[in-house]
């Protein structure tokens, strides 16, 4: 495993992507409801990063991914493919993953929409993961260590009666969309590598309303779904260790 420490001006590059692809998911919001397809959404943040941003959208051609966001209905878990095929309901809740290239540098983050009136287990599933990523957050400090991290958002996801997945988990990330370490979101306290001041990773938990078995679509080789088809919902943010703490470098005017 190797871990790039990133320099302070890395992480400057890094703030400004991650503040891109926060403005992303601001914008998209209204476009989010009943009737709209996700083919759409996909075009419309398309035209944004690069129109608007001057960015590059990471997933467009990743290792053959079609689209430019990922766009998770219902029981799919991660890394859904927009269509035009596939129109929005009012009671849908959606995961939009939203990761922009500016600069050399990825700033990789997404959100949960509900769409219309969602019912009230779906908003309590919304709610808990949020609330599963906030703890994983406040756990990522400089002497702690990644199983801390999986270990608050496991014991706050199952004391609620939710499955966490397994397969699918957070990452290093800096030039490339992808690097070391892997954060998972499950483990024991004070296990895993130590966290260090320039680390910069993802935090990005997926709970489900029933067990945490997932299935890896075989048509299309990416959706990932519940296998009992069941709700799931997810959220993610980048962050960066710093001396006295760590900061997200994707948060949201709506989070200040």
């Amino acid at each position: 495993m190797e871990i790039h420490l990133k320099s302070p001006a890395e992480i400057d590059k890094m703030r400004a992507a991650g503040r891109l692809a926060a403005k992303v998911l601001e914008m998209i919001g209204e476009h989010v409801r009943p009737g709209v397809s996700t083919g759409e959404l996909d075009r419309i943040c398309h035209r944004h990063i690069v129109g608007e941003q001057g960015a590059i959208p990471a997933p467009l051609n990743y290792k053959g991914f079609p689209k430019s966001i990922c766009t998770s209905v219902n029981h799919v878990v991660c890394h859904g493919i927009p269509s035009d095929g596939k129109i929005l309901k009012s009671g849908d809740i959606i995961n939009i993953d939203i990761t922009v290239i500016k600069d050399g540098y990825h700033g990789d983050t997404s959100k949960m929409f509900l769409v219309g009136k969602a019912k009230e287990h779906a908003r309590r599933l919304v709610r808990v993961t949020r609330e599963c990523l906030f703890k994983g957050i406040e756990a990522a400090r400089p002497g702690n260590r990644l199983g801390d991290i999986g270990h608050v958002i496991q014991q706050h996801g199952e004391a609620n009666h939710y499955g966490i997945v397994r397969e699918y988990c957070g990452h290093g990330i800096g030039r490339g969309f992808h690097e070391d370490p892997q954060v998972l979101h499950y483990g024991a306290p004070g296990t895993g590598v130590e966290l260090r001041p320039g680390m910069t990773f993802t935090i990005e938990p997926m709970l489900n309303a029933g067990t945490r078995h997932t299935r890896l679509s075989s048509k299309d080789g990416w959706t990932v779904t519940t296998r009992d088809r069941r709700l799931s919902a997810q959220w993610e943010h980048t962050i960066a260790i710093l001396d006295d703490g760590c900061e997200v470098l994707t948060l949201r005017d709506e989070e200040r």
